[in-house]
């Protein structure tokens, strides 16, 4: 099993949300400038991410508002509104997997976007 390209989009879709929430409106359009992809692809995953219950889209240049806090929503979250699961299991691709593998769902529960977010100011503080 691979996880695709949407969920890594979808993380920095909640990092740019995070960041210019209070310098610019965050739009499709904006967003898509910054990932660098097709605005309609945007909009696809932002629909699932509003389907999901992680955000709100104010239609027009209206922008786009987290429905909860960042530390309330975790890897696994993020996972599941924009990877649908078969049957409920995140991974399907063998059945007896060892329950100390560090990938496994129990881990991607662990961490939240908050993390995402203090990792990345770390990140920022470093360069600046």
């Amino acid at each position: 099993m691979q996880i695709s390209s949407r969920f890594t989009v979808a993380l920095h879709i909640f990092t740019c949300v995070d960041t210019f929430k209070d310098e610019h409106k965050v739009t499709s359009d904006f967003l898509a400038t910054s990932i660098n992809t097709n605005p309609v692809i945007i909009r696809k995953i932002l629909t699932q991410l509003k389907n999901a219950g992680l955000i709100n889209v104010i239609r027009g240049t209206g922008g786009i508002e987290l429905t909860r806090e960042l530390k309330d929503i975790t890897f696994y979250d993020v996972y599941q509104a924009i990877e649908p699961l078969e049957d409920g299991d995140l991974f399907r691709f063998h059945e007896s997997p060892n329950p100390e593998c560090p990938v496994m769902e129990s881990e991607m529960k662990k961490y939240t976007l908050n993390d995402l977010r203090s990792g990345m100011q770390e990140l920022l503080a470093k360069e600046a």
